[in-house]
């Protein structure tokens, strides 16, 4: 496990982060629990979360995630003061009046956020707030184009966020922030007006990142790479795709995995994992990867473990067998030839999950 450092800030978080957006929905509190350990255990001092969480959000289980953790933590005292932990304050409603009421995302909202999500992790402090989407139409979620007409006049400008979250800084409740789903303009406003008027800089990115989504390369690293803006990459193994698991049954077909998310939850089989792209492309990763040698998720977690553009790989898990497997996959470093063979079959198949 190595460290890196999360952009300009003092933030030193291992290669691997513990997603946890599965804990209060497909993981109960006693597994996470030894999933928290198992974890630690292994080297991850990085853990990330959301008020929203679990996933698929519900109203029945918003802030089911951070709730569990903070109970680990009350469980485990001396452990928070080891751990990087991040956790997001959701964007305007996306059909979850359950969070706030209205579409906006305002001062008001981020800071309520906050001490809704420090009660809940029972912490005096967040060592990483971001905005879990930005405020702003943008192509994002299976929409991969912007469009000029639904542009629409911001409630909350960026530079009134970065004041609200200043004030959650100023008030040591959060140590440093970071965006998230976020695109080149949205970088590069939040980078201009924090160096403009001595707001807090953005030290992190958490994006979608993996073989059947890598739009990231599209631009955005580059502006990350020039302001010095890590990315957190989450779904790795493309909602499990990558892992092999649905190549003869389908998502939905007689042998797919019954407690899998995608053919668990109808509202995941609509998204941008739930397309018959997405797991044509998939399959064919998954035979590129048994024809090296590796297992599919080998493949998947070692891209990312090799990739310069990734600072840390979320991975979400159910299981200890799957955070072992996955731990060691990240491990992993993929040669020249392979990622030769990757990068064709992007060529073919571009990003179906996009």
């Amino acid at each position: 496990m190595q460290k890196i450092q999360l952009g300009k800030s003092d933030l030193l978080v291992s290669d691997v982060c513990l997603g946890t957006m599965t804990f209060g929905e497909q993981v109960n509190e006693e597994t996470a629990f030894l999933i928290l350990d198992r974890a630690i255990g292994q080297g991850i001092n990085f853990l990330d979360t959301a008020e929203m969480y679990s996933v698929p959000t519900r109203k029945e289980t918003y802030g089911a995630t951070e709730t569990i953790i903070g109970n680990w933590f009350n469980k485990n005292p001396g452990q928070r003061e080891q751990l990087v932990l991040a956790t997001k304050v959701a964007g305007p409603s996306r059909g979850t009046p359950w969070i706030r009421e209205g579409s906006g995302l305002t001062a008001q909202d981020i800071i309520a956020s906050c001490e809704g999500s420090l009660k809940r992790l029972q912490t005096d402090y967040i060592d990483l707030y971001q905005i879990h989407w930005p405020e702003r139409h943008v192509p994002a979620f299976g929409v991969r184009y912007f469009n000029p007409e639904k542009k629409r006049n911001p409630s909350t400008s960026i530079e009134e966020q970065l004041k609200a979250l200043e004030k959650l800084v100023k008030d040591g409740k959060v140590r440093h922030i970071g965006l998230s789903n976020e695109t080149p303009y949205g970088v590069s406003e939040f980078i201009r007006l924090a160096e403009q008027a001595g707001l807090p800089r953005v030290a992190s990115i958490q994006n979608p990142y993996c073989l059947l989504h890598r739009s990231y390369e599209n631009g955005l690293d580059e502006m990350c790479f020039q302001h010095d803006v890590t990315l957190l990459a989450y779904s790795p193994l493309g909602y499990g795709l990558l892992s092999g698991k649905y190549d003869h049954s389908g998502i939905t077909g007689p042998g797919a995995p019954a407690e899998a998310r995608i053919t668990k939850f109808e509202s995941v089989q609509k998204q941008r994992w739930g397309r018959a792209a997405s797991l044509e492309a998939a399959r064919e990763y998954n035979a590129l990867a048994r024809n090296a040698g590796l297992s599919p998720v080998e493949l998947a977690l070692g891209f990312c473990n090799t990739k310069w553009q990734v600072g840390s790989t979320i991975i979400g898990v159910r299981t200890l067998e799957q955070l072992d497997e996955n731990i060691r996959a990240m491990q992993l470093t993929l040669d020249a030839e392979i990622l030769a063979q990757l990068d064709a079959l992007r060529l073919k198949h571009y990003d179906p999950a996009q």
